[in-house]
């Protein structure tokens, strides 16, 4: 059991509690429904009652919302456009606001971007992309990415994106999977001083992908993309291959307002990707209902947007936080963008000079970014005005209690802070914010609405006050409506079903806390979490293994404490070919293949040479086992490895000493 205060860091204001969105909505429900609780009653009342009567509750924020669409029977039966649900707006008021390192600003109305919306759809539509096809994006997190999103799905196209850091095979093994017919990407990318050219990756995705049909080139580095550039991109293609710049792509007489396509509420919006653990990532699927209804209770009843605010959410557009920002415009606010490095050398003040300058309401980043705010000695509150920011969101990773001292002491005294927890597989929230309750150090403040979730032991009995398994009871609008490539449902099953059967299991390690909060403290898989940027340990092992001298290698992540704050860096163990020891320059070797095709997060810290490798019975590797002895904690069920003497070389290592 974990040591929890009992005296709250934050509470709202009791008029501002009164006024927020989740109050009016209990108070509309209350109003169109028998049976519901009391408007002023407690949160977990209301809680119960959107789980226990869940159709009634997304019908309810529907109606409440004012979501576009036919909806005579269920919520599945309905039919609407989420690109028409988030562009309603049509005003000269801004909708996208776009900054990066270099200090470049770009300014998008509603209006705008409705038109550039309209005219890339009439463009996606000349080039033969069809409803269902895929159109994907290899950008930085600039305006572009936003419109090509909402064409694909105004014209009834399914959008995915990778961000530019990703190396080319990380992007194969993406994209490849899905085949899509319309690639966008950017020249290249800014980060932390350095600017890095795509072109070249670019030019090996287009060849490795016979699909692709079109290639629309966005240009970021520079201002214009040349007749060069196109010809060196388009010789790359698979077969023929069409290519045009972004700003011509699409008639320059399209309508002021997109053409929307009318879905059912399950119709593909995106696809995302899982880490890669056990093999190539999956590929999840999110309907354009469940993500929009969704997001639409977080937004505007956890997170209390109201228009004309202004969210910023520091992501890539290889993040699903990055399509939880997008979403944002359905709350008819302003959406701000940022490209770079959060702390660059030139100015490691970046992203607290962002909020200030551009008003922001509503800032979400990482766990890790407020630590190392912290460490920097950042004292925002002190040096930046920020009387506009209502509240911050951290994410990635659980956030540790002296992040929350350091906010309330050093950023903002009445902030709501709220730790987010969710994840791809659910392009949304488990347990997130709430303007109703009060904000204690350590804790994620509830579950979301209308979200059955608890806390299971391995016998599937629910826990309080102790860790264990987090899962959801209940099915929810935002599940994958299934995997790519997937046809009988066994890897979607296998994902989340296996353990408890017929109940969602998430893979979090999580604690129900007294107060109704939950810690989070981590994952209960192996998947990789250094500095909150999760990694599957495939993505490494297809790289080192690549190299003649690797025989085979495990891969796992060691726990560690760096003043106060607590991490995961990785350590790479490599099985060398016999008579082979590892030296320095065949680390560095094993660091550059893994930097080049994958992404710098992907490095290990350490990487060490073993002789054996610990293997189960069916001849998996045992990432898990490993990773115990080097905590030295006790491996369960040893019986189930074919070598387990194999333990014994991975124990007391003095080179993994802290």
């Amino acid at each position: 059991m974990t040591a929890l205060d009992s005296e709250p860091l934050w509470r709202p204001r009791p008029e501002a509690a009164q006024a927020s969105q989740m109050a009016q909505f209990f108070a509309y429900a209350a109003a169109q429904h028998a049976g519901t609780p009391a408007p002023g009653a407690p949160y977990a009342d209301w809680h119960r009652w959107s789980v226990e009567q869940a159709e009634t509750f997304w019908s309810s924020l529907w109606d409440w919302a004012g979501v576009r669409g036919k909806r005579e029977g269920g919520l599945r039966s309905a039919e609407l456009s989420y690109a028409a649900h988030l562009l309603r707006r049509q005003d000269d008021a801004p909708a996208i606001i776009a900054r990066d390192e270099r200090g470049r600003r770009r300014e998008l109305s509603w209006r705008q971007l409705n038109r550039e919306v309209s005219r890339v759809a009439e463009g996606l539509r000349a080039a033969g992309v069809e409803r269902g096809d895929r159109v994907v994006g290899f950008l930085p997190n600039i305006p572009e990415a936003v419109i090509a999103a909402l064409a694909a799905n105004a014209i009834g196209a399914v959008w995915s994106s990778c961000s530019p850091d990703f190396g080319a095979q990380g992007v194969l093994d993406r994209f490849g999977q899905i085949e899509p017919t319309v690639l966008f990407a950017a020249d290249g990318y800014t980060y932390a001083g350095k600017s890095i050219d795509c072109l070249e990756r670019v030019r090996q995705i287009v060849a490795a992908i016979p699909s692709l049909r079109h290639l629309v080139l966005v240009p970021f580095l520079g201002d214009a993309i040349d007749d060069a550039t196109l010809a060196g991109c388009a010789a790359g293609g698979a077969g023929s291959l069409d290519i045009s710049r972004f700003a011509s792509f699409g008639p320059g007489d399209a309508p002021e307002t997109p053409r929307f396509a009318v879905l059912p509420f399950d119709h593909p919006l995106f696809v995302m990707y899982s880490s890669g653990t056990t093999g190539l990532p999956k590929c999840m699927v999110h309907g354009q209902g469940g993500t929009l209804l969704q997001h639409v209770k977080e937004h505007r009843l956890h997170c209390d947007l109201r228009p004309d605010d202004r969210m910023f959410y520091f992501t890539t557009c290889g993040w699903m936080m990055w399509n939880w920002l997008l979403s944002a415009l359905a709350s008819q606010v302003t959406i701000v963008l940022y490209d770079g490095a959060p702390m660059p050398a030139a100015n490691d003040d970046a992203c607290w000079d962002l909020v200030a300058e551009e008003r922001v309401t509503h800032f979400g980043t990482s766990a890790k970014y407020l630590a190392l705010s912290q460490k920097q000695g950042h004292a925002p509150a002190r040096t930046h005005d920020l009387s506009a920011l209502r509240m911050i969101l951290s994410t990635g990773s659980p956030l540790a209690e002296h992040s929350y001292d350091f906010v309330y002491r050093d950023v903002k005294a009445d902030v709501h802070l709220a730790s987010i927890s969710g994840g791809t597989d659910i392009i949304s929230c488990f347990a997130l914010g709430n303007p109703l309750l009060p904000v204690y150090r350590g804790q994620l403040q509830c579950f979301g609405l209308g979200m059955a979730v608890d806390v299971w032991d391995d016998a599937g009995q629910p826990l309080r006050g102790v860790a264990g398994e987090l899962v959801c009871t209940k099915p929810f609008p935002s599940m994958p409506v299934g995997f790519w490539n997937d046809p009988d449902g066994e890897k979607y099953h296998a994902a989340y079903f296996a353990h408890f059967p017929g109940i969602w299991r998430h893979g979090d390690w999580a604690e129900i806390t007294p107060q109704g909060g939950l810690i989070i403290h981590g994952r209960s898989d192996a998947t990789l979490n250094p500095g909150g940027v999760r990694i599957g340990t495939a993505e490494i092992y297809r790289e080192v293994e690549q190299l003649p001298e690797v025989v085979e290698s495990v891969v796992i992540g060691q726990e560690i404490t760096t003043d106060g704050d607590k991490d995961v860096r990785i350590v790479l163990f490599v099985r060398l070919r016999e008579g082979l020891t590892l030296d320095d320059a065949l680390r560095d070797r094993i660091k550059k293949a893994i930097r080049a095709r994958t992404s710098p997060h992907h490095v290990p810290k350490v990487i060490l040479q073993v002789a054996d490798i610990p293997r189960t019975i069916s001849n998996k590797i045992s990432e898990i086992a490993v990773r115990e002895v080097v905590h030295g904690r006790p491996v369960k069920n040893t019986e189930a490895l074919a070598n387990p003497a194999a333990l014994g070389l991975y124990r007391d290592l003095p080179e993994l000493r802290l």
